[in-house]
């Protein structure tokens, strides 16, 4: 791992360039359970210019991940990914097999799947064992470019108190193991609080303070590559982005599309701060899990606390939408109810957990036509 070589990428690195990475469950359309086919899909979206650099594999062979490649901003990115999204679900019809958007699948049990075998993934494996045959799940990450080094590590300490908020508003996922969690986002519980280097990171403040960390680790022999660490942000040393990663799959198009807007929307008004010398003090991490417990548990149903309020008061987490609308100054369009907040709509309502996944599944279908849909 090349530290120096990572450091020279952020120093040359375009403020705000966008990538979009999304994770799909791959199911039998009648069962909805998951089933392997991630190479079968792999091996024949080789044939196509756009999946062919859009498929990437994504721990086990009943997922798949699509990735928009670079966009100049954020609407390009979108447009890039619509295009990934359109074909995939293409190639999903030709193998006879259904796509899936929430952040844990319902019904099949973890115990089925397979890893799939690749040299980064029989890492993984060997290294956490049950954490990592346990993490069932799908999430959607956005890339976002930020020239200069420093700034990057400043951009990712201020969005720490803003994580919880993403958070709440994304959460989509009630279901694991079969059962209704009790919980408005099971992904989180499941990935963040299990996987280590995992969640909301200390404040670093520097490259050199995020260099030294980085390279104790490697020391240590605790990490072999970057990508270990899985903070809910984090600086990639492969694009010279930062990367947001706190986020539940989202059920539908448009709040996909939303909630990247967002998302890029939040980083551009940290970096906006900090050119201004205008960022406030770091919020300690205590209180910042608090929140993400509350994001977890209650989601959008539930209370955040206004951590950078001079008083610290609870406000609803349904305003979390607007309070990050008016901190960015930018106007998205987002569901009054998010996925969660629909599942256990239907949940309260006496639904199984396959009639709640089936009306997902259509909701997904619904707003991501395939080729042949289109034409």
């Amino acid at each position: 791992m090349d530290l120096n070589a990572a450091r020279e990428l952020f120093e040359t690195s375009q403020d705000l360039t966008v990538g979009i990475e999304e994770e799909w469950a791959i199911i039998d359309p009648q069962t909805l359970e998951l089933v392997p086919k991630y190479e079968a899909l792999r091996a024949d979206g080789d044939q196509d210019d756009v999946l062919r650099e859009a498929i990437s594999g994504e721990l086990i062979s009943s997922e798949i991940e699509i990735r928009s490649g670079r966009g100049e901003d954020v609407q390009h990115a979108l447009q890039l990914q619509r295009e990934a999204r359109r074909r995939l679900f293409a190639l999903a019809d030709r193998h006879g097999v259904g796509l899936a958007s929430t952040g844990t699948h319902p019904l099949s049990d973890y115990r089925d799947q397979h890893i799939i075998d690749t040299e980064h993934y029989r890492r993984v494996q060997d290294g956490l064992q049950y954490v990592a045959r346990r993490n069932n799940t799908f999430a959607l990450q956005v890339h976002i470019g930020v020239n200069g080094p420093d700034r990057a590590i400043q951009a990712c300490d201020r969005l720490r108190p803003v994580l919880p908020m993403l958070l709440a508003i994304s959460a989509n996922s009630p279901f694991v193991d079969g059962q209704d969690s009790g919980l408005h986002t099971a992904r989180t519980q499941t990935f963040t609080k299990s996987f280590p280097r995992c969640g909301v990171p200390d404040p670093f403040e520097t490259w050199g303070n995020w260099q030294d960390y980085v390279e104790l680790l490697l020391r240590t022999n605790s990490i072999v590559e970057f990508t270990q660490l899985w903070w809910s942000v984090r600086a990639h040393h492969s694009y010279g982005t930062i990367e947001v990663r706190i986020c539940d799959a989202q059920t539908t198009g448009p709040e996909a599309d939303g909630l990247i807007q967002l998302i890029v929307a939040c980083v551009a008004q940290a970096l906006r701060e900090i050119d201004a010398g205008e960022v406030p003090p770091a919020v300690p991490g205590r209180l910042i899990e608090e929140n993400m417990w509350r994001a977890i548990r209650y989601g959008q149903d539930g209370h955040l606390l206004d951590l950078e309020a001079p008083r610290i008061e609870e406000y609803p987490a349904a305003e979390a939408v607007d309070r990050l609308k008016a901190w960015t100054g930018v106007d998205v369009a987002l569901p009054e109810l998010n996925g969660a907040q629909r599942q256990r709509r239907l949940i309260d309502g006496g639904a199984s957990p396959y009639e709640v996944f089936k009306v997902c599944v259509d909701e997904t279908r619904a707003t991501y036509p395939s080729e042949e849909k289109i034409a």
